[in-house]
């Protein structure tokens, strides 16, 4: 298949193993994406661990990664100084900023493996990890279209646009659909078939292929934890209708919860 999609961690702020998550998992985000042999990782949460090994098995094992962070919150990044192909020769790295000169994925992804947090040096490590950069949050890469969005996340979040020969895959963890700046929206009490969504989040999600989206509480979850940076699964589904996407994956479940929303 010439697009291959594989979720290696779906959890939200902290790896949950336990009994109850052995269907969907308890690693924290960590997506493949495949375009024919190029290959997207998009966050490196604790799952890159398994999607690492899962790599060096493949035959021929892929030389060139290229690795899309939507920010640097623990979950998202935790999982890279446990990624086997970072440790082997003649593998290559490409950890993507927004744009020219913006090494800050680079720079905190070497940062956790300091001496204060982790055993191996980031200087120490066998193979090239190397900064590179959307060109104002966009390139083409390998034929493959790569686009940023903004997303609604303390600290600032973004979301990612894939795209090769008419498949389109969108990948919006972390996102508060619930609050805009300068609005306040849906009305939880609103009886109506579709909640309004921004027609901006609208015009990006619109017919894709797949769209991967926040969706970490119920309403009952959302209506306590307003402002924390995450969607109801009602409000993900509106927006998916809205957009009128082929496929919907609810994404980032809260820790606790014992299974997702499928």
């Amino acid at each position: 298949m010439p697009t291959f999609v594989k979720f290696w961690g779906t959890r939200g702020s902290i790896p949950t193993p336990a009994s109850w998550t052995r269907v969907y998992g308890g690693n924290t985000s960590c997506l493949e994406v495949r375009f024919d042999e190029t290959v997207f990782i998009c966050d490196a949460g604790s799952g890159i661990r398994e999607l690492g090994k899962d790599l060096l098995t493949r035959h021929p094992a892929p030389q060139d990664l290229h690795l899309l962070l939507t920010h640097f919150h623990w979950d998202h990044i935790q999982g890279f100084p446990f990624f086997a192909p970072a440790y082997r020769p003649n593998m290559k790295i490409r950890v993507y900023g927004k744009q020219a000169k913006d090494d800050s994925p680079y720079r905190l992804l070497s940062g956790q493996m300091a001496s204060s947090y982790f055993p191996v040096s980031f200087r120490d490590l066998g193979g090239t990890v190397m900064a590179d950069y959307l060109e104002d949050g966009k390139k083409e890469i390998s034929g493959v279209s790569v686009s940023t969005f903004a997303l609604n996340h303390p600290g600032g979040c973004v979301g990612y646009v894939l795209a090769k020969n008419g498949t389109k895959i969108v990948y919006a963890t972390d996102n508060e659909l619930e609050i805009q700046p300068g609005d306040v929206f849906p009305d939880l009490n609103d009886s109506g078939p579709l909640r309004q969504m921004p027609d901006r989040l609208v015009e990006v999600v619109r017919d894709a292929d797949l769209f991967i989206c926040d969706a970490q509480f119920d309403e009952l979850g959302y209506a306590s934890k307003k402002a924390w940076g995450h969607s109801s699964c009602f409000s993900a589904t509106d927006l998916a209708i809205r957009g009128k996407v082929k496929n919907l994956a609810l994404f980032s479940p809260r820790p606790r919860r014992h299974r997702q929303f499928y």
